[in-house]
């Protein structure tokens, strides 16, 4: 087997994992504060044993600026993954994972009008399709229906993953991702083990060893793989793979818990991660 090929399947693999994070927040029977610093603290145990199996170093020393980057990152980490478990919770895996798959048109929204740079018509044509895939996706528009207000945690998630995103890409430059990562971990685990610490000890064991499962395989399994991929492959190659993450979540969704999709959830996450896919493969401006 290639090592192209390799990476391929190790992308592929870590797109399924991502898919299956939802699932987890569907079986685990606890608030989403608690499966968010359960995740935290099992990835950051699974991310210093796939750190030693490649040798590389998770205590690289930092700069403050590079430290209070990393903080505020994991903050935003924390934040994503909260709204995005109780998105689950309220709307199920479909409309969660979906909503959050519109964070490519925040990073669009937030860079031209945040950091100033010039949004090209392609952009927007990206930022439309994904708009209009919402539309469909939204089951009604009254706040009363919980599919919506699912949603509407699922959009949140979204922005908060793009406000991550743009801010690993200045703050995280030049440092390993699997610090990057495990550094922010380790954040999110610390930012909420107070509110959710007297909570714990009601955690059923079910729970644990899916949390266990959740925090190893769809956080630092799926991580590791993702970083490794990117050894052989472009990132763009990566990206169009993770885009599939909604379609294998929805199909997860279907098949276990029996959350089949309607028409217009399906066109919806049609165009939406056509929308991701066809931004992928654009060539880059210069």
């Amino acid at each position: 087997m290639t090592s192209h090929r390799y990476a391929l399947i190790q992308i592929h693999f870590a797109a399924v994992l991502f898919g299956l994070t939802g699932v987890f927040g569907e079986l685990i029977h606890a608030s989403a504060s608690v499966i968010t610093l359960g995740r935290a603290m099992f990835a950051v145990a699974a991310l210093i044993f796939f750190a030693r199996l490649q040798r590389r170093k998770l205590l690289s020393p930092l700069t403050p600026a590079q430290m209070t980057g990393l903080i505020l990152a994991g903050l935003l980490l924390a934040a994503h993954w909260v709204t995005f478990f109780v998105s689950v919770k309220v709307g199920g895996i479909a409309i969660a994972t979906l909503g959050f798959a519109s964070f490519p048109a925040f990073i669009t929204l937030l860079e031209g009008l945040v950091f100033r740079e010039k949004v090209r018509m392609a952009e927007w044509i990206v930022l439309g399709l994904v708009t209009a895939g919402l539309v469909l996706v939204t089951p009604s528009f009254d706040l009363a229906d919980q599919g919506t207000v699912g949603l509407a945690w699922g959009l949140l998630s979204g922005l908060a993953f793009a406000l991550l995103a743009l801010m690993n890409r200045r703050s995280a430059a030049g440092i390993d991702a699997m610090q990057v990562a495990c550094c922010q971990n380790i954040v999110v685990a610390l930012a909420l083990l107070p509110a959710s610490a007297s909570q714990l000890p009601t955690v059923a064991a079910i729970n644990w060893m899916w949390l266990a499962l959740l925090g190893v395989f769809c956080t630092g399994l799926s991580h590791y793989l993702f970083v490794s991929s990117l050894t052989r492959l472009n990132a763009r190659s990566a990206g169009l793979v993770i885009a599939l993450e909604p379609v294998y979540a929805i199909a997860f969704a279907w098949m276990l818990f029996d959350q089949q999709p309607t028409v217009r959830m399906v066109a919806g996450g049609v165009l939406i991660v056509a929308a991701i896919v066809w931004s992928g493969l654009r060539k880059p401006a210069h």
